[in-house]
């Protein structure tokens, strides 16, 4: 398969998967309230929930720093994505840098503009451009999160340590669309094109390092 190619089904699967994890997030908010769940199966709900952090509900650094630092990467992965069309690489891994690229896309949206675009959440169904405003400024969004699998909710035996007799949830986080963009692309990228990556990422420090050599007078 050419490059040429290569990069149209890189620009399709990026904009396939942003119209369905936008669709599923709006859809979400304008029709949810916050942590109302709806029951599909006994291990799959659709829990409705906002993450003010990063994957999964993690919180580590502020939401404006985080937003930028998204930004940032988003710059990164741009122009690596484009580097590794140009260049023609395996169309698997091209596949696998387009999904991290459209998933950190997908979520920084939510940081930047829903905000702005969607009153809160809590106690109420949210409207798409509320008169009063939304509920935070620009760069201070949530994402919204909605897949919950509890594959195994059980309590746990009291001879267990420390957490003998308690509850016990496996899987607990709350993901959507974008999430696991990122964390199948990183996976296989991983698991099936790690000497193609490590043989990228060195062959882009090469490059770096030849372009801050000095030419002789």
């Amino acid at each position: 398969m050419s490059a040429v190619k290569k990069g149209w089904v890189a620009v399709l699967i990026i904009m396939l998967l942003l119209v369905l994890d936008q669709a599923l997030k709006i859809w979400i908010k304008t029709h949810m309230q916050l942590h109302e769940n709806i029951r599909i199966t006994s291990w799959f709900y659709i829990y409705f929930t906002e993450n003010p952090g990063m994957a999964f509900g993690i919180e580590i650094i502020g939401k404006l720093f985080l937003t930028l630092f998204r930004i940032i990467v988003v710059f990164f992965f741009a122009y690596y994505l484009y580097k590794i069309i140009k260049d023609n690489y395996q169309f698997g891994y091209i596949v696998c840098v387009a999904l991290i690229f459209s998933g950190a896309i997908g979520n920084i949206i939510d940081s930047v503009f829903y905000g702005v675009l969607f009153d809160h959440s809590m106690g109420q169904v949210a409207t798409f451009m509320p008169e009063g405003g939304g509920y935070a400024e620009w760069l201070h969004g949530k994402v919204v999160d909605m897949f919950y699998f509890p594959l195994i909710d059980t309590v746990l035996p009291e001879w267990f340590p420390f957490w003998g007799g308690e509850n016990f949830i496996f899987f607990r986080p709350i993901f959507n669309l974008a999430d696991s963009s990122i964390c199948v692309g990183v996976f296989i990228l991983f698991i099936c094109y790690r000497h193609t990556l490590s043989k990228s990422l060195s062959r882009e420090e090469e490059e770096g390092k030849e372009k801050n050599v000095k030419k002789p007078v």
